[in-house]
């Protein structure tokens, strides 16, 4: 259908109007008939494109013989207007002479084809060498490409003409021939054949022609048929193939004559199955019902999250890192709201964001008419992750609101700013010559901060310290998610030593610094933070002098360093000596135990951190716990150090829309001439929206993923379960075989 250019039409049919037996038999049908069209049509092309060679044989050789044949008379005319002035004694002579030699005259064979042009050059080179050198060929250049009759594909080839003397020579022609593909057609020497040949194969070809076209249209006509029903009959058949696909797994009772299913389904969904069931047995006549029985199984489920549209592609997203394990706590329900918001944090302009909300708010008024579209893949992959952009843009245009950007520009919306200049010396724009005059800000960043000296200063200051802040508590509640992991598996082992461990260790460490900022944003105070916390491990037993912030701060410091080294080996030496006194007391007296108890036996293990071998092997629980333990204690810096990169993009994305703006569009309108301020709007256009509004949306996206990923879910998400795959038949009509 695709090759004869018959599109296949929408289904307007319901699907339960046919049968699938109808179906086979029409199918049938139709492939009989289709291929019985197909191999006349066949037929008739192959000798249509004979014909075609057979007439440009008939032309171009009748051109060779003809003028030959008109050389040959305009010699013999020369000669004998020579030999009519010669001397009268030596007439008879010659006469004599001639009328000897054509005594001997030899009657040469010719043979007519056409050869591809590629192979012509050696094609003459081989019938030279064959017949060492007693051949006269010609060959003519098709102009047009050809349809050789063997292959149905164009070629381009030359006309060929081939005279030889002996039925040797011929044999050897005709071999080679054979070999090099050249078809040969018969030719008459005779002007008058030539002639009458060319109008009887003109005749027969367009004969063919009108046979042909009459036969493709009777195709065309069959397969507008098949296609009506296509779409139709494509889904009741991938249906009905799933159905059987499914109907192999299930197993024959042979004594009680029916099938056995085991499978999983959701709790919610039991009573749904057994109606499902019941009415199928009623709708089919069964004389025996079906049973539905739950099973209890040491294996473990496979994982369901019921989600929509709004939560599914976030759901992806964790899923992407890994699916949780059965009954494990779903990361997806904190990164529908922290994902989102980490990104708007780099990505902070509530211009930019509102440029976003307008391409999100198309694809979401629109999604109905595009989800039955074929999209792209980039186009794709933003129109499945449509309502994860809309909440990126909303909470950027909310942190956007808190830098006051935007498209870098500061506007006072919520009230005027809270500075003003005490004297026209003050029209730098720095904070030195600026008192406050009004009551502060009351939402987001002064306006006056931008353009000053001390911005990056501040800003630099303001956005590391809330990375900081953003970043431990993120952290804590991975942590205490695995709190809630531990205790709904019932591992006491891991709230004791790996919860309280863990908690003592990143909060006695970063948590105590996150305290200090807070603390120095409240008091105004000037200590260096830099200077406590590394002077905190070189030098606990220094005075901290101005760099104190309350009191008794350097005793909370000596107990808070404490803690963090004792929570150490809490983490790494109690947990497998625990877990290899519990497998000793669980398998006391049964150490020829079945294997299918061995299992059982190892549960605890295994939600305790293990692997679940058959054999418990306390120096690979050992080892497991001490790596464990290391990534934990280094993480707990590289992870904090790596939300640092909420400041780095956020100044980032500031500084380079300033750039685009004060280099490009003000400078543009620097000039007095319409045709630079224009060229300067354009490049503005272009450079927000390929630098900041694509690039830089990817670059942030990706960095939330990474936060998300590694920084958050490693704390408690284990991620190596495997989804739940129900029968379906939603995606059948666009899966490929």
């Amino acid at each position: 259908m695709s090759k004869a250019g018959v599109p296949a039409k929408e289904m307007l049919v319901k699907e339960n109007d046919i049968d699938l037996d109808d179906v086979e038999v029409k199918l049938g049908e139709l492939e009989a008939e289709l291929v019985e069209i197909n191999a006349n049509n066949d037929k008739l092309q192959r000798s249509y494109n004979e014909l075609m060679e057979y007439k440009l044989v008939l032309q171009k050789a009748g051109e060779f013989f003809s003028s030959a044949h008109r050389s040959a008379t305009d010699q013999q005319s020369e000669i004998e207007s020579q030999q009519a002035g010669e001397d009268l004694l030596e007439s008879p002579l010659l006469q004599e002479e001639k009328s000897i030699d054509s005594t001997k005259q030899v009657k040469l064979g010719f043979l007519t084809g056409l050869v591809p042009r590629e192979k012509s050059m050696v094609f003459e080179r081989i019938l030279f060498r064959a017949t060492r050198g007693n051949i006269f060929i010609r060959q003519t250049v098709i102009e047009e490409p050809v349809i050789d009759p063997n292959t149905g594909e164009k070629a381009e080839k030359n006309v060929f003409v081939v005279f030889y003397s002996g039925e040797r020579a011929k044999s050897k022609i005709l071999k080679i021939c054979e070999a090099f593909g050249a078809n040969r057609y018969p030719f008459s020497e005779d002007l008058g054949k030539q002639a009458q040949m060319i109008t009887e194969v003109s005749g027969r070809l367009s004969e063919l022609k009108t046979t042909i076209d009459a036969g493709l249209g009777q195709r065309n006509i069959l397969l507008q048929t098949i296609g009506d029903k296509f779409e139709l009959w494509n889904l009741k058949v991938r249906k009905e193939k799933a159905i059987y696909h499914t109907l192999n797994m299930l197993s024959l009772d042979v004594t009680k004559k029916c099938l056995v299913a085991e499978g999983w389904s959701p709790v919610f969904a039991s009573n749904e199955i057994q109606d499902a069931l019941q009415r199928a047995a009623v709708d089919s006549n069964s004389q025996v019902g079906s049973i539905f029985q739950v099973l209890r199984t040491k294996e473990s489920p496979p994982t369901y999250f019921r989600t929509n549209k709004f939560t599914s592609a976030i759901q992806e997203i964790v899923d992407a890192y890994g699916v949780a394990k059965y009954q494990e706590a779903n990361p997806g329900v904190f990164t529908i709201v922290t994902f989102p918001f980490l990104f708007a944090v780099m990505f902070g302009d509530w211009g930019h964001g509102i440029c976003i909300l307008l391409a999100t708010m198309y694809l979401i008024l629109r999604e109905k008419k595009l989800s039955s579209q074929k999209l792209g893949d980039i186009m794709e992959m933003a129109f499945g992750g449509r309502y994860v952009i809309l909440m990126m843009s909303l909470f950027s245009i909310y942190t956007g609101l808190i830098y006051n950007e935007f498209f870098s520009i500061p506007y006072p919306l919520f009230a005027p700013s809270a500075y003003d200049c005490r004297d026209t010396s003050c029209s730098e724009a720095t904070t030195i010559g600026l008192i406050k005059v009004r009551d502060t800000y009351p939402f987001g960043l002064d306006p006056v901060w931008h353009g000053s000296r001390s911005e990056l200063p501040f800003l630099n200051s303001l956005k590391m310290k809330m990375s900081i802040l953003l970043g431990v508590s993120q952290m804590n509640l991975g942590i205490i998610m695995s709190y809630f992991n531990a205790r709904f598996f019932k591992s006491s082992v891991n709230i004791w030593f790996q919860f309280i461990p863990q908690m003592i260790f990143l909060n006695s460490l970063f948590g105590y610094l996150s305290v200090l900022i807070i603390i120095k944003w409240c008091t105004g105070s000037q200590a260096d933070l830099y200077h406590v916390m590394i002077y905190m491990f070189l030098s606990p037993m220094d005075e901290l002098g101005e760099n104190q912030l309350f009191p008794h701060q350097k005793t909370v410091q000596l107990l808070l360093l404490f803690l963090a080294l004792v929570s150490v080996p809490c983490m790494l030496l109690p947990k497998p000596f625990i877990l290899k006194k519990q497998h000793e007391a669980r398998h006391q007296g049964q150490l020829y135990a079945p294997l299918d108890e061995t299992d059982e036996s190892l549960h605890v293990e295994t939600s305790g951190g293990s692997h679940g071998h058959e054999e418990f092997e306390f120096s690979e629980i050992f080892v497991h716990q001490l790596i464990h333990t290391i990534e934990f204690v280094l993480g707990a810096v590289s992870n904090t150090a790596s939300y640092l990169r909420l400041w780095a993009l956020s100044l980032a994305h500031s500084e380079l829309s300033s750039v685009f703006y004060e280099k490009v569009l003000l400078l543009a309108f620097g000039y007095n001439n319409v045709l630079i301020w224009i060229v300067g709007i354009i490049v503005f256009i272009f450079a927000t929206v390929g630098v900041l509004l694509v690039m830089e949306t990817l670059s942030a996206f990706l960095h939330a993923l990474r936060l998300h990923w590694v920084e958050f879910q490693n704390k408690f998400y284990e991620g190596d379960g495997y989804k739940f795959a129900p029968f379906t038949f939603v995606f059948t009509a666009n899966e490929d075989e």
